[in-house]
């Protein structure tokens, strides 16, 4: 029998936060230095997408291993499934004393605005938290529920009050007398650095976002606003809200610092597997006239870090992975069976350089788009395809599951040569081959995940080849 003890295990959530951001992703700004600090000594997951940039149907996904249609949850305002395995009961049925903290927004009901009734909590035991966050909060207001459903008001900035609240319920399990016969499974979830809801603005904290303002600019955004109607902008919110928006990311960062240092003061720091990430990014109103709701890179990628236990000193991860791929990950690191029911698979094969990790390892991420932009995109490491239903419905058409009859090809990038997608290739018969290539792709993960199989619809309108046709490898790549 083994005796080295079981890791803990924390889910460290941001909510909205592009890639970018960081200095593994090579934003100048110097944000990031925990993270980055994580990221050196454990496991960077270098390309990770959402499968589902909605915040919603993203938390679903992540809690049950599986995708939107699969789990139910297409839309925001539908609860997370019952009939489905979990994070929260999973972790509790192998041990772990599990906590939920910070945004849930997965009760049944939309409205929810008081406690999340204990039906609808996951499965978790310790619980601190609201449904809809940015809804029942505000910077310096910061009101969650506990257990009881009792109101529970914290202090400070929303990150420093959350962090401040995880930080002494680690503190609760790691002086318990049984925590190496039960070790912790903490979920944390910040709403930061999604928007404050009332305002429409990103709410950094007070002189944090005058240092920030006018500086650097992620390419895509700083490119797209001018593009008018030759390219797909609709104008774009950047240039007001980049200044809240990194320096909310920034004091993120220094939060998961000083949760770090908790661990350590403990000795637990190596080992507590921690996961950084978020549910999806944020383009800033460029590609549509929301911020996220679309399958372009500033939406679906987001910063994603493994560090302690079996990911330290894991290097980095190229392959492209999905959201659905952590939980499995969390299950596999924590010595848990990973149910049959979840779609996605361990990313531990890939840390430990496993000989034909990588060659069985997809080419491609998948991703299930809804609300404000039906549809559906597929990635490759060269290619992006996206796809969305000419005949979308009401973003909240009671009984709707997420299928669509008919899907048409909209938007084309070679992110070898564009990656800031600000070329649309989807119209040139030159590049025909790939858009057959990617329409067989996304057939095929839509037939595996039980979809209904739309009829594609090519684009409407044909530009004759003005350039070389790209060759059936290079459509494959």
């Amino acid at each position: 029998m083994s005796t080295t003890p079981r890791p803990n295990v924390l889910v460290f959530f941001t909510d909205q936060q592009r890639h970018d951001t960081t200095g593994v992703h090579g934003c100048p700004l110097g944000l990031t230095p925990n993270l980055d600090r994580l990221a050196r000594g454990g496991t960077d997951v270098h390309r990770s997408f959402t499968c589902q940039p909605v915040c919603g149907p993203a938390r679903a996904c992540l809690q049950t291993g599986t995708h939107a249609t699969t789990n139910g949850t297409v839309t925001n305002g539908i609860g997370l499934t019952r009939e489905l395995p979990n994070l929260g009961t999973l972790f509790t049925e192998a041990g772990y004393r599990t906590g939920y903290l910070g945004k849930w927004h997965l009760a049944d009901d939309r409205g929810v605005r008081g406690p999340v009734p204990p039906e609808q909590r996951g499965g978790y035991g310790y619980w601190l938290a609201a449904n809809l966050l940015e809804q029942t909060s505000d910077a310096y207001h910061t009101r969650l529920w506990d257990r009881d459903g009792q109101p529970v008001d914290l202090p400070g900035y929303r990150v420093d009050a959350l962090a401040d609240a995880l930080i002494r319920h680690l503190d609760d399990r790691l002086r318990a007398p049984d925590r190496d016969e039960h070790p912790f499974f903490a979920f944390c979830s910040f709403l930061e650095p999604h928007h404050q809801n009332h305002a429409y603005d990103y709410v950094a904290p007070d002189g944090w976002r005058q240092p920030y303002t006018g500086r650097w600019c992620p390419p895509d955004l700083a490119s797209l606003p001018s593009l008018g109607s030759a390219g797909t902008a609709v104008g774009g919110s950047a240039p007001g809200h980049l200044g809240g928006y990194f320096g909310m990311v920034k004091r993120l960062d220094e939060a998961l610092g000083r949760v770090c240092d908790a661990l350590q003061s403990h000795g637990q720091l190596d080992n507590t597997v921690i996961l950084f990430t978020s549910d999806h990014g944020c383009h800033f109103e460029t590609r549509n006239a929301q911020d996220k709701r679309s399958g372009h890179e500033a939406s679906i990628r987001v910063p994603t870090v493994l560090a302690g236990g079996p990911f330290k000193g894991g290097g980095r991860v190229d392959p492209l992975v999905s959201l659905v791929d952590l939980p499995a990950t969390l299950l596999d690191a924590a010595g848990i069976d990973v149910p049959d029911t979840f779609e996605g698979r361990s990313l531990l094969p890939l840390v430990r350089k496993e000989p034909d990790a990588v060659a069985s390892w997809p080419e491609e991420v998948y991703v299930q788009v809804s609300e404000a932009c039906w549809g559906r995109t597929v990635r490759t490491r060269r290619w992006k395809y996206i796809t969305r239903d000419p005949d979308r419905p009401d973003w909240h058409r009671a009984g709707y599951t997420g299928g669509q009859d008919r899907l048409r090809e909209v938007e084309l990038y070679d992110l070898l040569h564009d990656p800031y997608e600000l070329f649309n290739l989807v119209s040139f018969e030159s590049h025909t081959p790939v858009r057959e290539a990617m329409r067989e792709r996304l057939l095929r993960r839509m037939s595996e995940l039980g979809e209904e199989l739309p009829e594609v619809l090519g684009p409407e309108a044909m530009k004759p080849a003005g350039q070389r046709r790209v060759t059936a490898e290079e459509a494959r790549a």
